[in-house]
């Protein structure tokens, strides 16, 4: 795995998003991650998932802890094909597109994604290639740009709301990995 990415602090205080800046759903993801750094948070996630992935073997990879879930390279990859969207949507915001972005069905994207048939090397590859290029996005966004929203899934939503909504979300299915994929595996 590659050397660590290195996550410079903003000039700037990055305060968290507050209710009204993102849809109710996403609190579920928001509440999970405490403070306001954000970007420490980002990078702190990634030396935690490489902690965890290192050492798997396909075998782990290929795991479904029930026949009707997806196996742990599939949510790797569900993680990593969420992450780029959430992304995206930031990078728009933050530059003033007012366009209304469309939402995506998550379950669509892992199925006609390569996850299953990928090795789990590659897959944790593109978390790390996924997590810089978000990482190296969101420290060099202007001051002004955190706080502007936009229209996603026809809901409102700030940058530093999906900032925080990528980092839940990563942290949500990480326990998902560490309690019910590869807990004593």
């Amino acid at each position: 795995m590659s050397e660590p990415a290195v996550v410079s602090p903003a000039a700037f205080v990055i305060a968290r998003p507050e209710p009204g800046e993102y849809a109710p759903y996403y609190d579920r993801y928001i509440s999970l991650i405490p403070g306001s750094d954000i970007l420490g948070t980002l990078d702190s996630q990634r030396r935690q998932m490489m902690l965890l992935l290192s050492g798997r073997d396909e075998a782990d990879g290929n795991f479904r802890y029930a026949s009707d879930k997806w196996n742990a390279k599939e949510l790797l990859g569900h993680v990593c094909d969420t992450e780029r969207i959430f992304a995206y949507r930031a990078l728009r915001i933050a530059r003033g597109d007012r366009t209304p972005m469309e939402g995506f069905e998550q379950d669509d994207y892992v199925r006609n994604g390569p996850f299953a048939r990928a090795p789990l090397a590659e897959i944790i590859e593109d978390y790390i290639a996924v997590r810089r290029a978000t990482l190296t996005l969101l420290r060099n966004l202007e001051e002004a740009a955190w706080t502007r929203r936009g229209v996603a899934n026809k809901n409102d939503v700030s940058v530093r709301a999906l900032a925080y909504v990528i980092a839940g979300h990563e942290l949500h299915h990480r326990r998902i990995l560490e309690e019910k994929y590869f807990v004593g595996r």
